[in-house]
């Protein structure tokens, strides 16, 4: 009978294989002389002498369900099952309750996945309800739940806790930090009178409370209509009540859940979900923990009261970065810190969920440094800037350092150092030969890298890079800025001079995979082979010279369109598709440079006696601006030529047999690569595991605070009235139908729609080329999509918060890249 079924008190953490999550938590819990509820459980292993997972996951769900309520519970396993429920009592209502051996996982919880049944009373009811819970492995949700978290249906076994019943006069859930906010030093509780199943399957409205520290600092009351009770003869009853405007809990009930969450919490060393209940005696109970599956991770090395802001996502990378890709930024950011800091052991770069982010408390208790990143966001990403705005009056982040002269002497260092103000002048002087040498740059820093170690590279050739380009762009955009002071202009009028924007290296790529379109087009024999499928000339032509370019293309560890070329090939097929001349990018391209000039003009007459500066000025906005983009393309062309090399170190890796295969070399850092024995494939195949689980991640804080705070979610700022608002990114005004896009690979957009995206980088910009307009919830003014939607003429609006899940694929939207407004119309 001991296979069988085994008693709570006899459950330790070894024996996740035989009795699921649940089970497993409730007998730790019990262990840990937490107030759970009398129980046993019933083993997989009666699960397996009933149903083999195998063979029933090779049938449809359906059938396993089937199969499972229909085969008799063999009397062996019935017999010990009877035996343990008799222990608890003559025909005493229990809870029955699947516990699966995928469930209650730290990336996955399984809640409500598979049933749960309530008040069972005597012995053939609770083996039925045991036959029922085996079934509901099998039900379409828990099969589609698994497949989605990418667990294998054949290695997951379904045991059934059985657990005395708590006739509950109120109860709930628990959360021992906050689900919404990630905040970690809160607790919330939502509760209700009766049966904790109405909470927990949001079948009512329940009461909330916010404990944070000593303190409850919130109290919303819900409506608590509906009551889920126990019958006497076994079963529930679902029972509508009249509105009840007062708190089901007392204070004195609130602080001692909140004691019982912060006991469990400190048992597990993680915050958890909870249920718990509260009897007619006022006794509490603890029905179920497991951990909170959505949280952010926070920081290994994380003090109090830090800020965190997301390079990633400000680089328009909702997804993880590779370990190999995160490496290559560790090597970049000490030297970074080294030339502005002197310190290239700084601890501001900062790894959490497998993404990047730099530690910017500091910089927010300066004076300057809050003035400087806030205006630098606004026109990168504007809606980081507005959350970090919003921590301007936190006494933890107040103002510690007013004076400017620190930062004005490291400026004026690194300005002499890089020869800022030379390479500033001889592009106002002479444009033209500013940008031919600024060009000039590629083969320079190639032929540098060809001599240094690949972590040298990284560090000598990356960050020197901005100082030399960045002068030449700025006067650029100095130029267009001094225009705007001088002449009275109306909205969009001067963004329509950086239409067409000549040197843009982002935009000659665009254009050159509108041309390899338009070659193959034209080339039957070409023509036929692309759409079999085979590769042209004409692309492997186009691959040679753009081929180290990518979608996410800032990590390091990720394919170039050299490696895999599916991006390039949707691309030309969407360019295939384009039939109106009018529409074609080249031509659109041409308008814009003429439009620009126009504009020039335009804004030479206002100035009346100025005219000639403002030609003076704005030619030289024209030149420069364009060459904004260029800094990170000759990092990514560095990257490219890098990656090459860490494949070919791959390589020797597999022939070693240490590597299963060449691309596993990018779940490696640099110390692992040039290791000289070990086996790292376990190492890859645990970083893959964690890798693939951080791509299913749905939200990406912009600032995360040290207590697990994501900013944005407490700082929702102003609401929009008829509509969502952003940032005016390239003015126009479009109304079209909207295709929200998550991936640029494989993405089909229409000629005229509006592109809804979560954000874009250099790889995604060829759909602009058919887009009627652009909406990213990333982004600001002077972002990549900005930038290129302006040159094409293409009204965009960026930083508009929710905008992929608020806006849907097929609606009539309006773009106003003028105002910043998104107006979603009726079809």
């Amino acid at each position: 009978m001991d296979d069988y079924c085994v008693d709570f008190g006899a459950i330790d953490g070894t024996m996740l294989a035989t009795v699921g999550g649940k089970a497993a938590n409730l007998g730790e819990l019990t262990r840990a002389g937490l107030p759970v509820p009398q129980g046993f459980c019933v083993t997989t292993g009666a699960y397996r002498a009933v149903a083999e997972a195998d063979e029933l996951a090779a049938t449809t769900p359906e059938n396993a369900r089937r199969t499972l309520l229909e085969t008799a519970v063999p009397q062996d396993i019935r017999d010990a099952i009877v035996a343990e429920y008799r222990k608890l009592g003559d025909r005493v209502p229990v809870a029955v309750r699947s516990s699966a051996t995928a469930e209650d996982l730290p990336f996955a919880s399984f809640a409500g996945q598979q049933d749960t049944f309530l008040n069972v009373v005597g012995e053939d009811a609770v083996v039925d309800a045991v036959r029922r819970c085996w079934a509901s492995l099998w039900t379409d949700r828990a099969v589609s739940y698994r497949e989605t978290n990418r667990i294998d249906h054949t290695t997951t076994y379904l045991a059934v806790v059985v657990q005395r019943m708590v006739q509950s006069e109120v109860s709930g859930v628990m959360f021992t930090a906050n689900p919404v906010t990630g905040t970690r030093d809160q607790i919330v509780i939502d509760a209700s009178p009766g049966l904790g199943e109405a909470v927990v399957s949001g079948a009512v409205n329940p009461d909330q409370f916010v404990v944070d520290g000593p303190e409850i600092v919130e109290k919303r009351l819900g409506d608590k209509k509906l009551l889920i009770r126990s019958l006497a003869g076994g079963g529930t009853e679902h029972v509508e009540v009249g509105e009840n405007d007062e708190p089901c809990l007392t204070d004195g009930q609130i602080h001692a859940l909140a004691v019982l969450g912060r006991k469990v919490q400190r048992h597990y060393g993680a915050p958890q979900d909870t249920e718990w209940a509260i009897d007619a005696d006022g006794e509490l109970h603890l029905t179920q923990s497991r951990p909170i599956t959505t949280l952010f991770p926070l920081p290994d090395d994380n003090p109090a009261d830090h800020v965190y802001f997301c390079f990633s996502l400000a680089q328009g990378l909702e997804r993880p970065i590779t370990p190999m890709g995160r490496a290559a930024f560790r090597e970049v950011a000490k030297s970074a810190f080294e030339i502005i800091i002197g310190d290239p052991a700084s601890q501001s770069y900062v790894e959490c969920g497998e993404r990047i982010f730099f530690d910017v408390t500091k910089v927010l208790q300066s004076k300057v440094g809050r003035e400087f990143i806030t205006k630098l966001l606004g026109v990168m990403e504007a809606r980081s800037s507005e959350v970090l705005r919003g921590l301007f009056d936190d006494p933890r982040y107040a103002v510690r350092n007013s004076s400017p002269t620190p930062a004005v002497k490291r400026v004026l260092r690194l300005a002499r150092r890089f020869r800022v103000p030379v390479t500033a002048w001889k592009a106002l002087a002479n444009p033209e030969k500013a940008a031919r040498e600024a060009l000039r740059l590629e083969q320079e820093i190639l032929d540098k890298a060809a001599g240094l170690s690949v972590e040298q590279a990284l560090r000598q050739c990356v960050v020197p890079i901005m100082p030399r380009l960045a002068p030449t762009a700025l006067i650029g955009f100095a130029m267009l800025g001094l225009v705007g002071k001088m002449v009275k202009t109306k909205p969009g009028e001067l963004q329509t001079v950086l239409r067409g924007l000549p040197n843009n290296i982002t935009t000659e790529m665009d254009l050159a995979m509108w041309d390899l379109a338009q070659e193959i087009r034209r080339d039957p024999v070409a023509l036929q082979q692309f759409q079999n499928g085979e590769r042209p000339a004409a692309l492997d032509r186009f691959l040679a010279r753009w081929g180290h370019r990518a979608v996410a293309e800032i990590d390091l560890g990720l394919p170039r369109w050299s490696d895999d070329s599916t991006y390039v090939t949707g691309v030309v097929r969407n360019f295939l598709r384009l039939e109106d001349d009018n529409a074609a990018p080249n031509a659109v391209f041409e308008r814009g440079a003429a439009e620009a000039e126009a504009m020039i003009e335009t804004l030479a007459k206002r100035a009346w006696g100025r005219g000639w500066f403002v030609r003076f000025a704005l030619r030289r906005t024209r030149l420069l601006a364009g060459l904004r983009e260029y800094p990170k393309y000759l990092i990514i062309t560095l990257f490219g030529a890098l990656r090459k090399r860490i494949a070919d170190l791959g390589a020797g890796l597999v022939e070693q047999g240490r590597l299963a295969q060449v691309d596993d070399v990018y779940f490696l850092n640099f110390t692992e690569l040039r290791s000289a024995e070990g086996d790292l494939r376990p190492v890859v195949a645990q970083r893959r595991e964690v890798y693939d689980r951080e791509m299913r991640r749905r939200r990406i804080p912009r600032v995360l605070l040290s207590d697990g705070t994501d900013a944005e979610a407490v700082h929702q700022g102003a609401p929009a009235e008829g509509g969502l608002v952003g940032t005016p990114a390239s003015a126009g005004t479009i109304t079209g139908i909207a295709r929200v896009v998550m991936d640029p690979v494989g993405a089909h957009l229409e000629p005229g729609e509006i592109l809804v995206a979560p954000s874009t980088d250099p790889g995604w910009t060829p759909l602009f080329l058919t887009a009627g307009g652009l909406v990213m919830e990333m982004g600001g003014a002077n972002s990549h999509g900005a930038v290129v939607a302006r040159e094409y003429g293409i009204p965009a609006v960026v930083g508009v918060r929710e905008a992929v899940t608020r806006i849907k694929t097929g609606e009539r939207i309006t773009v106003d890249g003028s105002t910043g407004a998104v107006t979603t119309l009726e079809n």
